[in-house]
Formats: structure tokens, C-alpha cells, sequence
């Protein structure tokens, strides 16, 4: 069993990875409200961004912030393109449809990364944040600004987010057409544009998270392509509405898989976390509603 400093480190592992899920979920919340299309290319897009950032500090002299801007303004084009060519077609396809369409965008994208960056041949990359060497103790744990900002980021963005869909035209609108787009459009919404703001900002957090995720876990296509289980899991707990609840499931995901790292009876099945806790949650939510209707109709 690990020992309580081990516990507590990973505990600020934990929730570092739970604020960038958070964000991320947040992202394919918003784009899923106001769209209906599941982004499972989330993960790649990051990714994408991730491996640019890391080409144009090594390769191309580049600072750090220089650097992630372009790689998040990437992440927003790319999302954007693919939102404008595809989402209309998409907007009158079954649920079904609109839940698997971005598997597509992920696997050109996975093929473009091995093509231009191959893992073959034991190249390493890594991708670290300036404040990563910027660190302070509390008790016995060292914690980074880059763990801070992780986690303090995610807040802010479900923070803000919610804000955003509660006051402002644009969020109202995206609400509204969560209901029903036809309606919406007939009362004189551009949907063209709020669709794309959506598809766009999800792109910019994707952008972010990938960047992030490359410093805290690993630089590799493959691991933050599928680092977008976290979030879609965290997404599902929270049934694809609440994104306060989206932010809890996210940072209960980190931790937990986080704490499981350093067992060493479970540490291999630590990746099986977030299914494990989506299934609960479902079957649990699930049930009351069960209940529910049961105890209306009598």
C-alpha cells in the first residue's frame, strides 16, 4: 500500500487531471447542446495542437506562449472546418449518427500525426510548461504552478461557461436550439453562426487541454487521442446537460484514477476508471428515474 505522502501526491496528480477532463468535458458539453454531434475527436484535435506547439518551440524557435497560442488557434480552425463542412449534413441525422460522425475527423487526424510525426524508431517528445520549475510545498508535497492552473482553469471555464449560456444572446441561443433548433431558426437565429462559435470554442479548449495533458501525462499522439475517455465519461455522468456536474464527475475521475496508480494489485486496471464510474452513475440515475415513473403511475 502506498504511504500517506505518496496519497496526497497523487491527489494533486488527481485533481490537475481532473480540471483539464473538466474543461474538456465542458467543451463537448457545450458543443453537444448546441449541436447534438458527440465530439470523440476531442482528444485528437488536442493532440494535433499539442505535437505543433512541440514542432515550433524545438523546430522552429519559438517561445513557449507564442507557441500555444498557435496550437490552440489550430485546435479552434481545425474543429471550426470540420463543424462548417459536416454539421449541416449532420443536423438532421439520428442521434446515432451525429454521436459516432467525429470517429472520422480522429482517425485522419491520428493518420496526419503518425505520418508527420512518427512514433517509430524510439523517438521521444516532451512538452513542459514554463511553470513547471516554479513549485511549492505544502506539508510534505510539491506542488507545480502547472498543477494549479490545471485545476483553477477547469474551474474557471465551468464557471464562466455557465455564465456564458445563462446571460448572454449567444448562450441563450445555443440553449435554445438544444430544444429545437427548427423553432430557433424560424425566430430569427443565425444557427450558421452560433454553431460555429460552438464548434469553434470547443476547438479552442480541445486546443488547451491537449497542451496541457502533453505536460502532465506524456507527449503521444495515441494517449491524448484516448485521454478524451475522462471527459466523455465525466460527460455522461452528468447526461450531457449539467456542466457543474460535469466538473465534480471529472475531478472524482482523476482522483480515483489517479490513487489507483501507486497500487500495485490494481495500478493495470486504473485505465477501466472511468467506464467503471460512468456504468454506476448511469445505473444509479437510471433507477431513480425508474422509481420515479414507477411511483407517478401509481
Amino acid at each position: 500500500m502506498p504511504s500517506l505522502t505518496d496519497v496526497e501526491q497523487f491527489l494533486v496528480t488527481g485533481l490537475s487531471l481532473g480540471g483539464v477532463y473538466a474543461l474538456s468535458g465542458v467543451g463537448m458539453v457545450v458543443l453537444y447542446r448546441a449541436t447534438g454531434v458527440l465530439n470523440l475527436a476531442f482528444g485528437a484535435v488536442g493532440a494535433f495542437g499539442a505535437l505543433i506547439a512541440w514542432q515550433l518551440i524545438n523546430h522552429s524557435g519559438f517561445g513557449f506562449w507564442p507557441a500555444f497560442l498557435i496550437s490552440v488557434l489550430v485546435g479552434g480552425v481545425v474543429t471550426l472546418a470540420y463543424g462548417m463542412v459536416f454539421g449541416p449534413a449532420l443536423a438532421g441525422r439520428d442521434p446515432l449518427v451525429k454521436a459516432t460522425a467525429t470517429l472520422g475527423l480522429t482517425l485522419i487526424l491520428l493518420g496526419v500525426m503518425d505520418l508527420l510525426w512518427p512514433s517509430s524508431g524510439g523517438a521521444s517528445r516532451s512538452l513542459t510548461l514554463p511553470t513547471d520549475s516554479n513549485t511549492f510545498q505544502v506539508g510534505q508535497i510539491s506542488i507545480t504552478y502547472t498543477n494549479v492552473i490545471a485545476l483553477a482553469l477547469g474551474l474557471v471555464i465551468t464557471v464562466v461557461t455557465g455564465a456564458f449560456l445563462r446571460f448572454t444572446k449567444l448562450g441563450t441561443a445555443m440553449r435554445a436550439m438544444a430544444d429545437d433548433r427548427e423553432i430557433t431558426a424560424t425566430l430569427g437565429v443565425p444557427v450558421r453562426r452560433v454553431t460555429a462559435a460552438a464548434w469553434f470554442g470547443c476547438g479552442v479548449l480541445s486546443g488547451i487541454a491537449g497542451v496541457l495533458l502533453a505536460d502532465l501525462v506524456a507527449l503521444d499522439a495515441t494517449s491524448l487521442t484516448f485521454l478524451v475517455i475522462s471527459s466523455l465519461a465525466a460527460t455522461l455522468i452528468a447526461r450531457l446537460r449539467s456542466i457543474p456536474i460535469t466538473f465534480v464527475a471529472a475531478l472524482v475521475i482523476g482522483v480515483i484514477s489517479a490513487e489507483l496508480t501507486p497500487i500495485s494489485a490494481v495500478s493495470n486496471y486504473r485505465d477501466a476508471t472511468p467506464f467503471v464510474l460512468a456504468a454506476i452513475a448511469l445505473l444509479v440515475l437510471n433507477r431513480r428515474r425508474v422509481i420515479s415513473i414507477g411511483r407517478q403511475g401509481v
